[in-house]
């Protein structure tokens, strides 16, 4: 099929010019702040700068097992030589940059040939290295602001998580266990090539006893919640969706049209050039007109994300600018309840990267503007 090896070959060329200007913009990050070079060793910087490469083989790890050295003049890898060959062939083919590689066996330290490409020099580290100055922080603006590529790229990933998210919404029964509901999503998910960063499920009463609840061996009765972070090419997606079997009580109606203004007023604060605390209180006060005033307290309400679940954290003090192309996922809740949608900030309007249009929504408008948001799939009861 022509048309494919066609649209591939451009993808190619997309993301190496996405490569060669990030790393333009890291050197002149690096020159701006009198560094000679930094080493980049967490896993979402090595996706971000490589176009979605991967270096890790622990998923449990922030770092990987391969580490980018970035000068003024040249890019290293350094790596033991068990991973070598592997991360050359398979992650190094739509580099936008070339690298040079140095490497020794799997048994010795690697720490020497990092300090080699360093010494003499002032070195930026995003993990503490030696007496290099950590700035990871620092990096946070730099990755954030997607490129029209890694937008694409994270559509797809939004589109194939909810799809799966909501799927297993459809399909999951009373009975099951928490622990067989994720089993489920996470075949899906890892089928369509994406990691898992976060998977919760949690039924009936513990939803309402925990707001960060992993699975257990608790049997499904009437009321399902499912949290999702799913990581492809290092960008992250979020979601949440809710299932109720039956006639739900009247209190989680409530609490759910509550919810969804909550979660509207949020997003709809998300725009470039406010700061993120804004969003963080604008929330807050919308708790407090629900007539829940401390439930903000019981969670956290979420932030910037990209190349990490939350890059950032909202808190009342977070003044960071938001700016155009940034991704966010916020997570209010209430009791029996919780909304979260991974969405792009642009200029004119937020692009809620994981709505499906198949899941049922309510509509909640501010200032003329409608927002559809996350309902409760209601099924019947067997």
């Amino acid at each position: 099929m022509p048309g494919n090896g066609t649209n591939s070959h451009r993808t190619d060329i997309k993301i190496k010019e996405g490569a060669a200007m990030k790393l333009a913009k890291l050197r002149t990050y690096l020159k701006k702040n009198d560094f000679d070079g930094i080493l980049l060793r967490r896993r979402q910087n090595f996706s971000w700068l490589t176009g979605g490469r991967y270096n890790h083989i622990v998923q449990s790890v922030p770092e990987g097992v391969a580490d980018l050295v970035v000068t003024q003049d040249n890019v290293y890898i350094v790596t033991s030589k068990m991973e070598e060959r592997r991360i050359l062939e398979e992650e190094c083919q739509t580099l936008g940059f070339d690298v040079e590689v140095l490497s020794d066996d799997w048994i010795r330290d690697l720490t020497p040939l990092v300090e080699k490409i360093g010494k003499g020099k002032r070195m930026a580290t995003d993990t503490p290295f030696k007496d290099w100055l950590a700035v990871n922080d620092a990096l946070i603006p730099l990755r954030t602001v997607l490129n029209e590529e890694e937008i694409n790229r994270y559509r797809s990933l939004c589109q194939d998580t909810a799809r799966a998210l909501e799927s297993v919404c459809r399909e999951i029964l009373p009975g099951q266990t928490e622990h067989e509901i994720a089993a489920m999503l996470a075949g899906k998910i890892i089928e369509k090539g994406v990691h898992l960063q976060v998977l919760l499920v949690a039924t009936d009463e513990r939803i309402y006893n925990y707001r960060h609840p992993i699975p257990t061996d608790k049997r499904l009765e009437k009321h399902a919640m499912i949290v999702i972070c799913a990581e492809r090419h290092g960008l992250v997606a979020n979601a949440t969706r809710f299932v109720y079997f039956g006639e739900p009580p009247a209190e989680l109606i409530e609490n759910k049209n509550k919810l969804a203004m909550i979660d509207a007023v949020m997003n709809d604060a998300t725009k470039p050039g406010k700061k993120i605390c804004d969003v963080f209180k604008a929330g807050v006060a919308q708790y407090e007109r629900a007539g829940f005033p401390d439930d903000w307290k019981k969670l956290h309400q979420g932030g910037l994300t990209g190349y990490d679940s939350r890059e950032i954290i909202a808190v009342p003090e977070t003044d960071v600018i938001i700016k155009a192309n940034q991704a966010f996922a916020w997570n209010p809740s209430l009791p029996g309840i919780k909304s979260e949608d991974t969405i792009l900030a642009k200029e004119n309007a937020s692009e809620f990267l994981t709505t499906t249009g198949e899941w049922p929504s309510i509509d909640v408008c501010i200032q003329g503007k409608v927002y559809k948001r996350p309902d409760i799939l209601f099924r019947r009861m067997f």
